[in-house]
């Protein structure tokens, strides 16, 4: 069992829809979690990413951001950036992937859609290799 942990800026939009994407079709066979690495605790997900992962069947509305700690990237087996460049830290001795996607802050419901589908596509190929 694999552990991976998604981190962008805010924890609010891309790594908050791919660590629900993944925990579903993952299935218990692997485990998530996701964070920012200037992400505020207390905010909130991004209304844009509540109403397209709504429409999966998944609630993220309950869902709040955390910063990205030593701990949780110590727990993870792969780590998976998006948008964090340089404010991404580089934790030794993990798998790393880097996917490039557009924030959805603030973006038209189809682009939140697309980024969304996008993601659901790379996780798909992320529990391949996982086996």
């Amino acid at each position: 069992m694999a552990h991976v942990l998604f981190v962008c800026l805010h924890n609010a939009g891309r790594s908050q829809m791919s660590q629900a994407l993944f925990e579903r079709a993952a299935a218990g066979r692997h485990s998530a979690e996701s964070a920012g690495s200037i992400a505020e605790p207390g905010g909130r997900v991004h209304p844009e990413v509540v109403e397209v992962m709504n429409e999966l069947g998944i609630d993220l509305s309950g869902r709040t951001p955390q910063r990205l700690t030593d701990e949780l990237a110590a727990r993870a087996d792969v780590i998976v950036t998006m948008g964090c460049g340089d404010t991404c830290p580089y934790f030794p001795g993990k798998g790393y992937l880097d996917w490039d996607l557009p924030d959805p802050k603030d973006r038209p419901l189809d682009q939140v859609r697309a980024t969304r589908d996008d993601i659901a596509q790379r996780v798909d190929a992320l529990l391949t290799e996982l086996g």
